[in-house]
Parts: structure tokens; C-alpha cells; sequence
């Protein structure tokens, strides 16, 4: 009886405090804006890529309050043996931590980083938007991706280009796009 006594404070103690932790830090990530969330604490020692990060703060809590949880009520409410509910424990804690980390990785997948390919605009007309000085940086209205863009565009010409003239792409050097104005 005491070994049950004491397995139901061990899941209850780990269930309170997991619980208390992952309150505190939804509390503490809703008001402070990091920019980074803390979940690549065990990048180092995985070696996983670092958009499925298996072991990190969100997934030992989702662990831990999974653990204690069902081991808590398993022995609590439910009167089984203390082996019956620590396997159910385990199973359970890691069922929350493989479900919270393919969480993250599918929230990570989303923020994915647009890489336009501007070549495509070679030969395209626009528009200068503003005034371009020769060999100068300035920026044109052009058709892109079928949508009308504002896009910064380098002067090529050895003369101003004044605004809401024709202008035309005729090189792209390191995503920069170099235009002429266009006399046709």
C-alpha cells in the first residue's frame, strides 16, 4: 500500500509541477517577445534537423504533464496496479511529446523564406516609380509573379530617368535589377 501511496504523490508532484511550468511559460512567451521561442535547448546533443527538434522545453512538459496526469488518475480514481500505470504513464508522456513536437515542426514548416527569381523579369517593361538618377538605385513599377510590384532597380543609363517613364529590365547581377529607359 505504501509503494501506491508514495507512486501516487511521485505522479501527482511531477504532474503539478510540469503543469506549473508550462503555465509560466505560456504566461511568460504571450507577454514577452522574444522572437525566438526556447524549444532549441537540445539542438547540440540530438543532431537532428533543427526543424524537428525532438527533445526540447515544450516536448519534456508535454512529457512530464502527460506522465503525471494518467499516472495520477490511473492510480488515483481508477485503483490500478502501479505497473499497469506507470507503462500507461510512459506510453501516454510519450505519445504528448511526439504529438508536441511534430506540432512544432509542422508551425516551423510555415514559416518558410520566399526566394523570387528575378531573372524572369529580363525583357519585361515597367515603369519608374520615382525619379532614377544615372547609375543610381531607384524603384519601378513592374509586372512580377502577376502582380503589379514595386521593386528597387538600378539605373544603367548614363541619364536621369524621370518618373513614369518606360523602362525596361535588361539584367539581373546578385537578385539586383538593372533597367534602361525604354525609347520605344
Amino acid at each position: 500500500m505504501s509503494e501506491v501511496l508514495s507512486l501516487h504523490n511521485i505522479f501527482w508532484n511531477i504532474a503539478i509541477f510540469s503543469t506549473a511550468l508550462f503555465i509560466i511559460k505560456m504566461i511568460l512567451f504571450s507577454f514577452i517577445d522574444t522572437g525566438a521561442e526556447v524549444d532549441a535547448d537540445f539542438t547540440s546533443i540530438t543532431d537532428t534537423d533543427i526543424s524537428f527538434n525532438f527533445l526540447s522545453l515544450q516536448t519534456i512538459l508535454a512529457f512530464l504533464m502527460g506522465f503525471g496526469w494518467i499516472g495520477f488518475l490511473l492510480i488515483d480514481k481508477y485503483h490500478y496496479s502501479s505497473k499497469i500505470a506507470f507503462a500507461a504513464a510512459i506510453v501516454v508522456g510519450l505519445a504528448l511529446m511526439f504529438f508536441s513536437a511534430y506540432l512544432m515542426f509542422c508551425i516551423r514548416k510555415l514559416d518558410k523564406k520566399i526566394v523570387y527569381d528575378y531573372t524572369t523579369l529580363i525583357g519585361k517593361e515597367g515603369k519608374a516609380y520615382i525619379n532614377i538618377p544615372a547609375k543610381k538605385e531607384g524603384q519601378i513599377e513592374i509586372d512580377f509573379n502577376s502582380k503589379l510590384s514595386m521593386l528597387d532597380a538600378i539605373n544603367s543609363d548614363d541619364e536621369l530617368i524621370e518618373s513614369f517613364s518606360a523602362v525596361k529590365v535588361i539584367k539581373v547581377e546578385n537578385n539586383k535589377i538593372y533597367i534602361t529607359k525604354n525609347i520605344e
